[in-house]
């Protein structure tokens, strides 16, 4: 890394004034930008503080990201908000890749269990936004912050990409969510991008990728990409794209 920050306390970083952390962070941005995901990850991993920690859905390409934290800390915390609406191949998927990649999987649930909830509240899914941030909220956003606090993160590796969503076209490598950082190396890969380091790796998407889903969710707010839609349209009924979890917390 052309400059790799030696001089810059990322720890202190966090309580320095807002100015500041936007002046260091955008220095940093533009260097890592220039660089491969690997090295990004390998830099991120030395240099910024606290807990390392992986979220992930298991999703169609999650693979990528997956093997790229577990090559450079095959130890690394892997977060899985589940809500007990997940796909049976997903569930099948995360085995799968726990078992080739010896994955250190955390699961993190709400505390009231899906039929419960769904006596409780009916089927949220189907009562439009409210309904919706509602249950994800408890079943995505809240697990997340638990598991986040729980195992003391003080940076929490993503996969997310521009390519996927219009909501996630401007986000940086690297930014400070309150006293923890996000980091996003393949945020600027494309799809043919990602689908080279697959093949490099002869590493596996999805198994629900051959039947024509390009972004998964739950069973119940999941579709298929059909002629005339994006990937956002398939996602949460077509009514919205993100659960919130990568935007309130």
């Amino acid at each position: 890394m052309t400059n790799s920050f030696d001089d810059v306390d990322f720890k202190a970083l966090v309580t320095a004034p807002e100015s500041t952390q936007q002046s260091v962070l955008a220095q940093v941005n533009e260097v890592l930008g220039e660089l491969s995901p690997k090295v990004r990850v390998q830099w991120a991993l030395a240099h910024l503080p606290g807990n390392h920690g992986l979220s992930s859905s298991f999703g169609i390409q999650s693979a990528v990201m997956l093997h790229l934290l577990t090559q450079e800390q095959n130890d690394i915390p892997v977060i899985l908000t589940d809500t007990g609406h997940l796909f049976p191949e997903t569930y099948q998927f995360i085995d799968k890749l726990t078992q080739r990649l010896s994955l250190n999987v955390n699961v993190f649930q709400s505390e009231l269990s899906p039929a419960w909830q769904q006596a409780r509240f009916g089927k949220e899914w189907e009562q439009g936004l409210d309904g919706l941030d509602a249950y994800n909220k408890r079943n995505k956003v809240e697990p997340m912050q638990r598991a986040l606090q729980e195992l003391e993160i003080g940076t929490w590796f993503s996969g997310l990409r521009s390519q996927q969503a219009s909501s996630r076209k401007d986000l940086p490598i690297v930014e400070l969510r309150g006293t923890r950082y996000k980091f996003l190396p393949i945020i600027d890969l494309n799809n043919k991008q990602i689908h080279e380091y697959l093949t490099q790796f002869d590493l596996p998407y999805h198994p629900l990728w051959e039947e024509g889903y390009v972004s998964l969710g739950d069973v119940h707010s999941t579709s298929k990409l059909e002629l005339g839609m994006s990937e956002e349209d398939t996602r949460f009924n077509g009514l919205k794209r993100e659960c919130g979890l990568h935007f309130e917390i």
